[in-house]
């Protein structure tokens, strides 16, 4: 347990709140360091710390920093009720996609757990209720949502060939929502994905994710939604590298993106994230640098910069 006084004494409640501080403090921590400051605040002052930071810190800062400080189950199901209640195109629904794709089978699990908690529904009640007007996309993120992958390496290369075989007619005959298409990605695991990944490029010529942004389909929602499914089951480095400079390049700055890649993977993949956001012909830290300022670009570059244990 971490000793609560040597952790809040510069915080000075009552007194303004020290922005450095908040960010050695909580910036330098893992999740589980994190809960245990968050129950030694609340013995201390008995007051939430979330609570508290809401109330001292605003802007872009504040939303980093409770999002950081949330345990991450409870993080990732505030981002998927938020995603619901939003809709309003493809990027709106990626915390999802991102949440089902890019996460470990257990942590989801755990994600589905306090968005009942939090929420007093199931995540997939919340997506029936609405999704209602949208089958084929309902029917993808229930069956993501619901999934308990297999997470071992061992892959049945046969079966990853002729589900290859499959994904690619259907994706050619633009029938992206068929049962199939759902029921491979929603189901198998990353291993035998990515080796069906690999047979679909060495046999046919183009990439999945390639052939699906080329697909006809009038369901531009699923067609986006789908692709982003595969590179998160196929390379999430890449998709979260992407996210960041999406959000960064063009007029202004989509900080909501910004603030969800880098806090919900700076424990998860990081230094991947930096290494793919190189050919950019930039860094993650230059362009973070060159495109925020003052206590939120200061706290996004610490978790960008520290290797969390």
């Amino acid at each position: 347990m971490l000793e609560p006084h040597s952790q809040f004494g510069s915080l000075a409640i009552g007194w303004g709140t020290d922005e450095n501080a908040v960010i050695e403090i909580l910036g330098h921590r893992n999740a589980k360091q994190r809960i245990e400051i968050a129950d030694a605040y609340k013995r201390l002052y008995d007051e939430s710390l979330i609570a508290r930071l809401q109330s001292e810190l605003s802007g872009d800062f504040e939303k980093a920093v409770i999002l950081w400080t949330l345990d991450p189950a409870e993080r990732d199901a505030k981002l998927a009720n938020e995603a619901l209640k939003s809709v309003k195109g493809d990027k709106h629904l990626w915390p999802i996609i991102e949440i089902t794709c890019a996460s470990s089978p257990d942590h989801l699990i755990n994600v589905r757990k306090a968005y009942c908690s939090l929420y007093k529904y199931s995540l997939e009640e919340d997506i029936d209720l609405h999704l209602a007007q949208h089958h084929s996309l309902r029917q993808l993120l229930v069956r993501l949502v619901s999934s308990y992958r297999y997470n071992g390496e061992d892959v049945d290369d046969a079966l990853a060939k002729s589900e290859a075989a499959k994904l690619h007619d259907d994706i050619r005959n633009n029938q992206l929502h068929d049962d199939e298409v759902i029921r491979i990605l929603g189901t198998r695991s990353k291993s035998h994905l990515k080796a069906t990944f690999e047979h679909y490029k060495q046999d046919y010529g183009k990439t999945i994710d390639e052939d699906i942004e080329g697909n006809k389909s009038n369901d531009e929602l699923i067609m986006s939604l789908l692709k982003v499914a595969v590179l998160c089951l196929d390379s999430p480095a890449k998709h979260f590298a992407e996210v960041v400079r999406s959000s960064i390049v063009g007029f202004g700055t989509d900080e909501g993106s910004l603030t969800r890649a880098i806090v919900t993977r700076a424990e998860v993949d990081m230094k991947k994230i930096k290494e793919e956001y190189k050919k950019y012909g930039v860094s993650i830290n230059d362009d973070i640098s060159g495109d925020t300022s003052g206590d939120y670009k200061n706290f996004l570059l610490t978790l960008v910069g520290w290797a969390i244990p």
